[in-house]
């Protein structure tokens, strides 16, 4: 064989190992170890304790029998988080809190009171700030099924969608909530979009370009005092996962570091407290649990 056959032969191993290399098997939504991943890398990052931020802007509006919706105000919110790997190695557990601002749609700035149309009263707003929301996530489910990825996969491109209905006891009622009603009734829905080769990569650590769609109806809220009034509240907002928390709106990073300064980092990876929502923050303050901020 001359040197230069020798040559092109070791050349064509090269590339054919080059090429197994570049062709590695990518993750497999259809396996739950895989479909975990997945979700970890669209939630925070397969690296324990690495910080991810979410932000999302849209508006709120009213819905009544009888009248046309009403735009009511803006809504901006953002979400600092991280995950951790759970102790079994079987799954992963997230910890988070998020904050949820009221705005004026015509000055942009943050509400301090808001003018209720329907009674004439003008009532004091409470923004949400929820710490923690956590979660976790595991490759048996409740019910003991293998857990599974609920998105798809077109191309270039993947998207999810996830919808949760809510329909439990009302923090804010009585213990009667079954004979005169007050339970809570409320449906989130969420859509994340994104490239698939960062999704996909299992050497990548997160997915790259994560855009995020919410919708949320539910009852009035509570600061609005609409005793009881029939008809709901419901936002729309879309955003993204930002590369850092300095990507922030402005408004947002001063309104973390004069009220929730705690909000520029995720709660410790071992947080244990039960979920705060928006309403239990409402009874919290209401009761002196916890001092709301002075604007």
């Amino acid at each position: 064989m001359s040197i230069l056959r020798r040559l092109s032969v070791a050349t064509l191993c090269l590339l054919t190992t080059m090429v197994s290399v570049g062709l590695a098997e990518t993750l497999d939504p259809n396996k739950p170890e895989d479909a975990l991943t997945i979700s970890r890398k669209i939630a925070c990052s397969t690296v324990d304790g690495e910080t991810a931020v979410f932000w999302w802007f849209g508006r709120a509006y009213s819905r009544r029998q009888g009248e046309a919706d009403r735009y009511l105000f803006d809504v901006e919110g953002m979400n600092i988080r991280a995950c951790v790997t759970a102790e079994d190695g079987k799954g992963f557990n997230l910890v988070s809190r998020e904050i949820l601002l009221y705005k004026d749609p015509k000055t942009g700035k943050v509400l301090k009171t808001w003018d209720n149309p329907w009674t004439g009263e003008t009532v004091e707003v409470l923004h949400v700030a929820n710490d923690p929301v956590n979660g976790k996530f595991r490759a048996k489910t409740r019910d003991g099924s293998d857990y599974r990825w609920t998105g798809f996969i077109s191309g270039d491109s993947w998207w999810q969608t996830t919808t949760v209905p809510l329909f439990y006891h009302n923090p804010l009622g009585s213990e009667y909530q079954k004979e005169i009603g007050g339970v809570y009734h409320a449906t989130e829905m969420f859509n994340f979009m994104g490239e698939t080769a960062s999704l996909l990569d299992p050497e990548t650590t997160r997915a790259e370009r994560v855009q995020v769609g919410w919708v949320r109806v539910s009852d009035w809220l509570p600061w609005m005092n609409m005793s009881g009034r029939e008809g709901v509240i419901y936002m729309h907002s879309a955003g993204r996962r930002l590369d850092s928390f300095e990507q922030l709106s402005d408004l947002m990073k001063q309104e973390i570091k004069a009220h929730y300064p705690e909000y520029a980092s995720p709660p410790p990876l071992d947080d244990g407290r039960p979920n705060m929502t928006s309403w239990k923050y409402y009874d919290a303050v209401k009761k002196g649990i916890i001092a709301p901020p002075k604007r």
